[in-house]
C-alpha cells in the first residue's frame, strides 16, 4: 500500500510563489505518472499537472506558463512550483500517484491535499 504525504501549501499574497511537495512511500511497484489536482470551494476537482514516468508533462491552460511540475524519482517525490500565483488558484490541491500494477491494471492514490489560499 502507497502513502502520501504534501507539504509546502499555506497563505501567500497575489504574485506570490509557493513550492509543494508531495513524498510517496510504502509499498511501490511501478509508478505510471504522479501530478496535482486542485478543488475550489463549490467546484469540481480539476487536473493542475501531471508529470509521467517518461519525463512528459502536461498542465491545465490556466496554470501554463505560471507553474511547473517536477519529479525526483529516487525519493518518489513530486513537486509543483506555483509562481504569480492569482486569487483564483486558491483551493485545496491533492497530489495524486497512478500506479501501474501490471495486467491488473493501475491504482490510484490522492494526498490529504493541502489548502494554498492567494490574497489579493
Amino acid at each position: 500500500q502507497m502513502q502520501l504525504v504534501e507539504s509546502g501549501g499555506g497563505l501567500v499574497q497575489a504574485g506570490g510563489s509557493l513550492r509543494l511537495s508531495c513524498a510517496a512511500s510504502g509499498t511501490i511497484f511501478v509508478i505510471n505518472a504522479m501530478g496535482w489536482h486542485r478543488q475550489a470551494p463549490g467546484k469540481q476537482r480539476e487536473l493542475v499537472a501531471v508529470i509521467t514516468s517518461g519525463g512528459t508533462t502536461e498542465y491545465a491552460d490556466s496554470v501554463k506558463g505560471r507553474f511547473t511540475i517536477s519529479r525526483d524519482k529516487a525519493k518518489n517525490t513530486v513537486y509543483l512550483q506555483m509562481n504569480s500565483l492569482k486569487p483564483e488558484d486558491t483551493a485545496v490541491y491533492y497530489c495524486n500517484v497512478q500506479e501501474g500494477r501490471g495486467k491488473y491494471g493501475v491504482v490510484n492514490y490522492w494526498g490529504q491535499g493541502t489548502q494554498v489560499t492567494v490574497s489579493s
